[in-house]
């Protein structure tokens, strides 16, 4: 059974699959490549250095030589899926449409071949597609290396004999039939087409009653509003026309064993051009990938033995391409994880979220070979990685958000082994507050004891007891610590509803700081609230409270 690393919904809500889609696959080798090519687990980490070997190779080469790479591009946008017709052939005479087809790869495979060799460094194998000379050869015998394809007469003398004969006694037969067409313009003053036909008018009852009378002549078609007549066939010309079609079933037969001997050539050939049709599959993800990474000022991440994970200025890139549509820049975060639990706290708005999602993000990235958008990360390969965070109801199953969210949360522990990465945003946010806050700090005690790296968020106060505090560790928005609130209470003063959330989140700090495991949590959500208009005694009393 395929090793699954994350579910579906883990790679949607991390952004994985919005980075996938951005990466522009032009052919369906790629496109098969991508959806199909497993994720690297631990104990792997080897291979997966080698990836990354392979696509630093890529990069440079995209870097480097923009003008080759736009060439290769070209060539790509042309490749059709051909592997069926390629295992086909040896069971079935191919057409000449598909020996085309397996001509037309064989030059681009050839072309990519040089646009590599010129390249300053020698290119990894698996990106350069070898076509096989004697194939080529057979299926071009003249060398001419156009994408264009004939059953050309160098593939069999019969076959050119009987094109010979057949289109000797074809001219053979139109000379009778234009000297037949000139006697009848003499003797009768009655001109034909170049098809040696003439349409005449029933209107034209003289013209028409002359035709008729013309010996060399025949009524070949006739409506009710004309009737055409067409020259005769004489002896001579039905016994060429015999010729003609003997050499004609000559020349199908002829093709047709051209085709079985092309196609079974081919066939040998099978193997290697499968190989070649994967190799162009590599090179179109690669130069995809970093196409995408130049882009999105990504990088190669270091594979670290351990698991642990350490990323600076990491950027979560489906938020930064939303923000940067609206023309606000993205907040980059650091951050460091190693085995155990840590707690990632803060007001709303803070970003913990989207810090969430960014680490499984890195992490699914990395391990399935791609670019990671940060200045650095060391990432240490995980056997399961999964998210957990806000379900929508499941109203087909008459679950709440909470029921649904504990459904998760059992799939996640059940599924979880050494090296898991179990990411969990806001538990139990949908219940009471206390039974919210208790629930979490049993996950969080329960996840203690257990080899993973378990990060969540929570607005609970998770305080107070060392089952649940000892050996966390506790990373906070720096959210609105350190902003002069005179200031921003002056830009809000004067701006619209919508305008006033852009202006907070403007001055909100999304980096992460490490904290003491029980420090207090940034009292940001009243600040928010007051600086949204809500009653200044509402907020004082809800001091009170806390």
């Amino acid at each position: 059974m395929k090793r699954r690393l994350a579910n579906a919904k883990t790679r949607k809500e991390t952004g994985f699959d919005y980075v996938v889609a951005g990466v522009n696959v032009l052919t369906p080798f790629g496109q098969k490549r991508i959806k199909e090519t497993p994720p690297f687990f631990p104990g792997e980490e080897g291979l997966l250095k080698a990836e990354f070997g392979k696509l630093d190779k890529a990069l440079a080469f995209v870097k480097s030589d923009p003008k080759s790479t736009d060439a290769l591009s070209r060539i790509l946008m042309e490749i059709k899926d051909v592997s069926g017709t390629i295992t086909r052939a040896a069971k079935d005479p191919l057409s000449v449409v598909e020996l085309f087809e397996i001509k037309s790869l064989l030059l681009k495979m050839d072309a990519m071949a040089d646009l590599f060799s010129r390249a300053p460094f020698a290119m990894p194998e698996d990106f350069v597609p070898v076509a096989p000379k004697a194939l080529l050869r057979r299926l071009d015998p003249r060398n001419d290396k156009m994408d264009a394809f004939y059953l050309y007469d160098e593939f069999s003398e019969a076959l050119t004999a009987a094109r010979k004969r057949k289109r000797e006694t074809e001219n053979t037969i139109r000379a009778a039939r234009k000297k037949q067409k000139e006697i009848i313009a003499q003797r009768h003053g009655l001109a034909l087409t170049p098809k040696f036909e003439r349409v005449i008018s029933k209107a034209n009852a003289e013209e028409l009653q002359q035709a008729r009378a013309i010996p060399e002549l025949v009524s070949v078609d006739e409506d009710y509003t004309s009737v055409t007549f067409a020259i005769k066939d004489t002896e001579d010309i039905d016994r060429l026309r015999a010729e003609a079609d003997a050499a004609a079933a000559i020349i199908e037969e002829e093709e047709l064993a051209v085709r079985e001997v092309l196609s079974g050539e081919i066939a040998q050939h099978e193997k290697a051009l499968l190989e070649s049709c994967a190799r162009i599959g590599a090179w179109d993800v690669a130069a995809a990938k970093a196409a995408y990474a130049l882009a999105h000022r990504c990088v190669i991440p270091e594979i670290a033995a351990e698991h642990a994970l350490a990323i600076t200025k990491g950027r979560h890139l489906q938020v930064e391409d939303a923000l940067r549509a609206k023309d606000t820049a993205y907040c980059p975060v650091d951050l460091t994880l190693a085995a155990g639990v840590t707690c990632l706290t803060g007001a709303n708005m803070g970003g913990k979220t989207v810090s969430l999602k960014l680490i499984g993000l890195i992490s699914l990235l990395t391990q399935n070979a791609f670019f990671v958008p940060c200045e650095k990360a060391a990432v240490g390969l995980s056997a399961h990685i999964q998210l957990l965070i806000g379900d929508d109801q499941s109203l087909d199953r008459g679950l709440s958000g909470f029921g649904s969210e504990m459904e998760t949360l059992r799939d996640m522990l059940d599924n979880s082994g050494d090296r898991s990465l179990l990411l969990i945003d806001e538990m139990a946010s949908d219940t009471n507050p206390a039974e919210g806050s208790a629930l979490t700090k049993a996950v969080m005690a329960y996840l203690k004891g257990k080899p993973y790296i378990s990060v969540l968020t929570t607005h609970f106060d998770v305080c107070g007891e060392e089952e649940v505090t000892g050996g966390m560790k506790n990373m906070q928005v720096v959210g609105l610590a350190g902003v002069d609130f005179d200031k921003l209470n002056k830009e809000l003063r004067y701006a619209g509803k919508r305008e006033r959330i852009q202006i907070i989140a403007k001055h909100m700090d999304y980096r992460l700081r490490e904290a003491a495991a029980c420090e207090e949590v940034p009292r940001d959500a009243l600040n928010i609230a007051k600086m949204l208009g809500i009653d200044g005694a509402i907020i004082e009393n809800a001091k009170k409270y806390l």
